[in-house]
């Protein structure tokens, strides 16, 4: 089967479905766990009662992960079909095992899906302003600004990278405490900071793809800056934001939420030793082993924020 099997099939011609394994490749389920494990913290981070409104919570995490998140990985490989022919051929579009016309039925099921999820969460809640369907809306729109051109925000290190950082953290991490609380201008200027460990996490993807990117013209970090100096950014976005988190909650008088956080960056600064003496070979070994910390660091600090409000 071609990519324009289903586009082109002759008048009559039964109609040819995607493999259901190929319709869940394009959404990579791998990529959704950071933005439901941020709404989640979110709702940590409201004070409110979790546990009594858990629908709320379950429509929130599927409408960051599946359908959000999903929407975003399945637009990125529908601008990308054509690079994908000649560098990763066995990807869904590329291989034929999805026709372009299902692709876009299912991103935009997922998208308009997204929206009305959004909208729903708001009309339960009893928002006076759409505060979720407007921060869907955005994310929306970072997604496709990231994959397709002329802004291709994806090509470009710093901004890329943030954008993708932010998108994983900050926007549902709004999301889930705007359901279960108010938004409060310290949260959000604190959750936009995190983002830049974001940013350094998003920086640890691009070691392994330097040639790819530098014969595509792709302006990643390590290809503008070089291996050594990238991989010092890296890691100085990841602990430094951290550190600088933990500091705020001490200054906040959260000091054992302070102290856990500061516990929590230390294996993960351990973990980089080997990642900075080769980061190309030593990227997925370092994800393995520091990312949990940094999971639970973030999660730690949604239950400082909770504590402290309430």
């Amino acid at each position: 089967m071609t990519v324009s099997d289903n586009i082109q099939r002759p008048l009559g011609a039964p109609r040819t479905y995607p493999e259901p394994k190929a319709a869940l490749t394009l959404i990579k389920p791998i990529t959704w766990f950071p933005p439901m494990w941020a709404y989640f913290c979110g709702t940590i981070s409201s004070g409110g009662s979790v546990a009594e409104n858990w629908a709320l919570v379950v429509l929130g995490v599927l409408l960051a992960g599946p359908i959000v998140c999903g929407m975003s990985q399945a637009a990125n490989d529908w601008c990308d079909r054509h690079v994908d022919a000649i560098n990763e051929p066995n990807r869904p579009i590329p291989s034929g095992a999805i026709s372009e016309f299902d692709v876009q039925v299912q991103m935009y099921t997922l998208l308009f899906g997204g929206w009305a999820a959004a909208w729903t969460l708001d009309q339960w809640c009893e928002h006076d302003w759409p505060v979720v369907t407007v921060l869907v809306l955005f994310g929306s729109y970072i997604s496709y600004i990231y994959s397709a051109p002329p802004l291709k925000l994806k090509q470009e290190g710093w901004r890329g990278n943030y954008a993708l950082g932010a998108s994983y953290i900050a926007l549902p991490w709004w999301a889930g405490q705007a359901v279960f609380g108010e938004l409060s201008l310290d949260v959000m200027v604190m959750t936009v900071l995190y983002s830049i460990a974001g940013l350094g996490i998003a920086i640890v993807n691009d070691f392994k793809s330097i040639e790819g990117d530098k014969a595509l013209g792709m302006n990643s970090l390590p290809v503008a800056f070089g291996i050594d100096t990238a991989k010092w950014i890296c890691v100085a976005s990841i602990d430094v934001t951290q550190l600088g988190v933990a500091a705020y909650l001490w200054a906040i008088g959260e000091t054992w939420y302070a102290a856990v956080l500061a516990g929590l960056v230390l294996p993960q600064m351990f973990s980089q030793i080997s990642f900075l003496q080769d980061p190309v070979n030593n990227d997925v070994k370092y994800q393995a082993a520091a990312q949990p910390f940094l999971v639970f660091g973030i999660l730690t600090t949604a239950l400082a924020i909770g504590h402290h409000t309430f």
